[in-house]
């Protein structure tokens, strides 16, 4: 069955070129306007994955994602018109999965959607990572795609989870961004460091929301590693 993509931005040019490289490679789309529509078509469609345009009027695409982030962990690919570090750092932050600055390659959207849904995918049919993993008082249950501290879920993106995963495999070692980008990402693309930091610094916020004293230590120098995932007394 083909993956769904919801396809939002306010420009129809790029709507028609994103939607025709996405069904070229063998994907269905659907497409939104503005925010307001993206949410309406998201609850109807449930889409596999969101291309989202950050710079639209009214409601734009980093607001979009907040709403979306609040019920569900679908995948997000952000696209702007400016080649912004802020912009680029936030939109991660707030749940996105990756960014693609315009002009861009119809290609190289089409190969960085296909990653991410492989990732995603990859979580159901690996068998190494059918074992439940645990640290303190938080847990993950791979195979379906769980977090748990004290308790109460935690929802994070694709990615987040894999980076979540990857410290929980080794608890006790340092790893440096070159591994954790490995971890995270399933094949060879451009990542820089900052981007990890901002994941790093989303899932900190999401696991001190959630009353957790250490979710992640920074190793000065070197890296980080899986703290003690210990509750506040």
């Amino acid at each position: 069955m083909a993956h769904r993509i919801l396809v939002v931005d306010d420009d129809p040019h790029i709507r028609e070129v994103i939607c025709f490289a996405l069904e070229k490679g063998g994907m269905a789309t659907s497409i939104a306007r503005d925010g307001k529509e993206a949410l309406k078509r998201f609850r109807e469609t449930n889409p596999d994955l969101i291309v989202l345009d950050i710079g639209m009027p009214e409601m734009d695409g980093l607001e979009v994602c907040r709403q979306i982030r609040k019920e569900s962990d679908v995948p997000i690919l952000f696209l702007s018109a400016r080649d912004e570090e802020i912009d680029r750092i936030l939109g991660l932050e707030i749940g996105g999965d990756d960014y693609v600055t315009k002009p861009f390659s119809p290609r190289e959207l089409v190969t960085r959607v296909n990653v991410i849904l492989r990732r995603t995918a990859a979580k159901d049919v690996l068998a190494p990572e059918s074992k439940l993993l645990s640290q303190g008082q938080l847990s993950m249950d791979p195979l379906r795609h769980t977090v748990m501290f004290n308790g109460s879920p935690i929802t994070l993106t694709a990615i987040e989870f894999m980076i979540v995963k990857s410290f929980l495999a080794r608890p006790g070692i340092v790893l440096t961004r070159e591994q954790i980008i490995d971890a995270a990402y399933s094949i060879q693309i451009y990542v820089s460091d900052r981007t990890i930091d901002s994941h790093i610094r989303n899932i900190r916020a999401k696991f001190t929301a959630a009353g957790c004293v250490s979710i992640i230590d920074t190793v000065h120098g070197v890296g980080f590693r899986l703290g003690l995932c210990e509750a506040t007394l």
